[in-house]
């Protein structure tokens, strides 16, 4: 298993997603009938299959090696930059969920608060898979050590099989699948 391959292939993943969102707020801008429960749904896709499976990988695997060793400044800023979006990203989505929740309460006006995160979120989410799969990722295959490589697989390998074992790939597959349909 090659675990940069298996996070691009994640990426693919989180980018239907991200236009997903995107639909999702145009219909709001349109005004167009939207469920706003879709939106629980996307929360939970971010939360659970970006976030703690995906970007966990990255950060608690892949980063710490990039960072590693001495005169390895470029690795380092890169992944600083790379966990100041992650943190950046949950923000978006915990004001997200607060914007829904005043929505629900019968605030009308939180439906630009919805779009604001939504968008902004997608926006900061492309641009960043972008700098990962174009820069970051790339960066790692040609100065990280063919033992570092191996082991980042093999530690990526176990996670994997943990959520396997747990079907979190097959249910956020679905849910994404769903949702997609449903716009």
């Amino acid at each position: 298993m090659d675990a940069i391959d298996v996070m691009v292939e994640e990426h693919r993943n989180i980018e239907r997603m991200l236009e997903v969102v995107r639909k999702v707020c145009i219909k709001i801008v349109n005004q167009e009938e939207v469920d706003y429960k879709n939106f629980y749904k996307i929360i939970d896709f971010v939360r659970n299959y970006a976030d703690k499976h995906h970007h966990s990988k990255e950060e608690t695997i892949l980063f710490g090696k990039l960072s590693a060793g001495e005169g390895n400044h470029i690795g380092k800023v890169s992944v600083e930059g790379m966990l100041v979006e992650h943190d950046l990203g949950r923000l978006f989505i915990m004001n997200l969920e607060n914007a829904l929740k005043k929505y629900e309460e019968g605030d009308k006006d939180s439906r630009v608060d919805i779009i604001a995160n939504s968008i902004g979120y997608a926006d900061l989410l492309k641009r960043h898979i972008f700098k990962e799969n174009n820069a970051l990722y790339r960066f790692a295959r040609k100065n990280l050590s063919k033992e570092d490589l191996e082991e980042i697989n093999e530690k990526c390998k176990e996670l994997e099989e943990v959520a396997g074992d747990k079907k979190l790939q097959e249910k956020y597959l679905n849910l994404l699948d769903e949702l997609e349909r449903s716009i």
